[in-house]
């Protein structure tokens, strides 16, 4: 776990403090698929600005998804470009909203923030391409390698008295 001890700098109501830090950044599962971070280390800028009320962590970097595609299980890579803020009160008190969940002990959990913003900056279905057309439904190939359609000919079981019935007249 990156921590990052905010022991170590000493702020006063105004100002701001900017370090280049590396993010450990671990396997996602997302949709019942694993999604590895390439590189798994990556360059990270982290801001802490004191305010009156509080402290405001801001956290940007870069980060890439390898896995399977959501349509036709090939391999798919997503770039998330990533900026996100936290924000600490001096005084939480009993509100969750003052208070945020990646610091205990004057220490930053830079990886579980992290982690935490890519998974909520994901997109619903993570593609290969924007327009993958997916599998086949019948016989399960690739529709981006080989466009087909299947001629369905068989008809509901239900209908049969009917075509029966049509077939008389």
């Amino acid at each position: 776990m990156k921590t990052f001890d905010l022991r170590s700098i000493r702020l006063r109501s105004g100002e701001e403090h900017r370090e280049a830090v590396e993010l450990e950044l671990s396997p996602l599962e997302y949709g019942g698929q694993r999604y590895v971070p390439v590189p798994e280390e990556v360059p990270a800028e982290l801001t802490i600005a004191r305010a009156s009320t509080g402290t405001v962590f801001g956290l940007r970097f870069h980060a890439q998804l390898h896995g399977p595609c959501y349509r036709c299980l090939g391999d798919a890579v997503l770039d998330l470009d990533l900026k996100t803020r936290e924000y600490q009160a001096t005084n939480p008190g009993e509100e969750d909203e003052l208070r945020t969940p990646y610091l205990e002990d004057s220490k930053l959990d830079l990886n579980g923030w992290a982690r935490d913003a890519i998974a909520l900056n994901l997109p619903a279905q993570i593609l290969c391409r924007p327009d993958c057309a997916g599998l086949c439904p019948v016989c399960g190939k690739d529709l981006n390698l080989e466009p087909h359609t299947h001629v369905e000919e068989t008809t509901d079981p239900r209908w049969e008295a009917l075509a029966k019935l049509r077939e008389e007249l």
